[in-house]
């Protein structure tokens, strides 16, 4: 089969198109026929590489995957060859204590497909049946493919673990991502105000169409001074993050008091400067999240199915484009989802 791969670590000249053999498909496997599948910057940091990340070569990439069902491993039942589907890229082991208790992101051999193990930037990709769920015919293999690790992520990142309520102040940085885009739709649903922080007058327009209430763009001026005078002297609920080093100290004076920065990134680097008097005098949290458990993911790909929440795509390419990919998600030039199709 056709797929996306690197071989090395490094930049975007190292993914490349190769034949590479079809997946196997074992007990309680399901071998996918991949339609579309997104990127992550996911994508990015394993092709760099991670502290402890130990890869099999060549690596495929590819968290966000859909397509049709073409054939099961034995014991696999509910579903055959020929169902659409898209795939939930968390693997759990189900025996550990969080796993009982329902918190699947916590799992103590917690992985991710596409980051670990091989992912969907190929013609087949072969995934746990646990991780396969059927979509709605009026669903794009393309929406779907745009839909599960951002929509997990922000879904686990504002409600189970932000605690966001109606009538909150929300900050979203980084807008224009994945994960933020589908933040300003959850936000809005729960009935959230909703502050968004991007770059460039396009993508502030993109962003207000998105029903982002407050957009600011970075370019032009200091975001928390803005959150600040918008909010009478307040600040935020909650701050939503996933830029990192570059911004913390701006998101902690942004936020209210009793506010919570909730971190579930650090594109700009992990050494996120505190304030520690800053911290304790306004009583703050920090919050981590990471994608989801099974429950949240179900819960939320309802909403998506409902129509109630709306994937947002950037570009839909060939996936012989995927360096071309690579290059365009480093370099932020995307708003919403790169989706690529075999």
């Amino acid at each position: 089969m056709k797929a996306a791969v690197f071989w090395q670590h490094g930049g975007p000249e190292v993914v490349e198109i190769a034949d590479v053999p079809r997946p196997q498909v074992g007990p309680g496997l399901v071998l996918i026929a991949v339609r579309a599948a997104a990127l992550n910057h996911l994508d990015l940091w394993a092709r760099r590489g991670l502290p402890g990340l130990q890869l099999e070569f060549p690596h495929i990439g590819g968290s966000d995957i859909a397509g049709v069902v073409e054939e099961v491993g034995d014991g696999v039942a509910g579903f055959g060859p020929g169902t659409r589907a898209l795939v939930n890229p968390s693997l759990w082991c189900g025996s550990c204590d969080w796993c009982l208790k329902g918190e699947e992101s916590l799992c103590t051999s917690y992985k991710i497909i596409g980051e670990h193990i091989r992912g969907g930037l190929a013609e087949f990709a072969a995934v746990p049946a646990a991780n396969v769920l059927p979509i709605p015919d009026d669903l794009s293999f393309e929406e779907a493919a745009a839909v599960p690790l951002v929509y997990q992520t922000a879904w686990r990142g504002l409600v189970s673990r932000g605690r966001l309520q109606a009538g909150e102040y929300l900050l979203v940085t980084g807008a224009s991502g994945g994960v933020s885009t589908a933040a300003i739709q959850i936000a809005k649903h729960l009935g959230a105000t909703v502050f968004a922080v991007t770059a460039g007058p396009e993508k502030v327009a993109r962003v207000r169409e998105l029903g982002a209430d407050h957009v600011i763009d970075r370019l032009e001026s200091d975001f928390s001074k803005e959150v600040w005078k918008a909010t009478d002297k307040q600040g935020v609920d909650i701050a939503f993050d996933s830029v990192g080093e570059a911004v913390w100290p701006d998101l902690l004076r942004a936020l209210a008091r009793d506010g919570r920065l909730v971190t579930y990134g650090a594109t700009t680097g992990a050494a996120g400067q505190v304030e520690i008097r800053l911290t304790f005098w306004k009583q703050l949290q920090i919050i981590g999240t990471t994608m989801s458990s099974a429950s949240e993911f179900n819960e939320v790909m309802s909403l998506v199915f409902e129509k109630k929440l709306k994937p947002v795509i950037d570009v839909v390419w060939p996936l012989e484009d995927a360096r071309e990919a690579h290059h365009r998600l480093e370099a932020g030039q995307q708003f919403g989802k790169i989706v690529l199709t075999p």
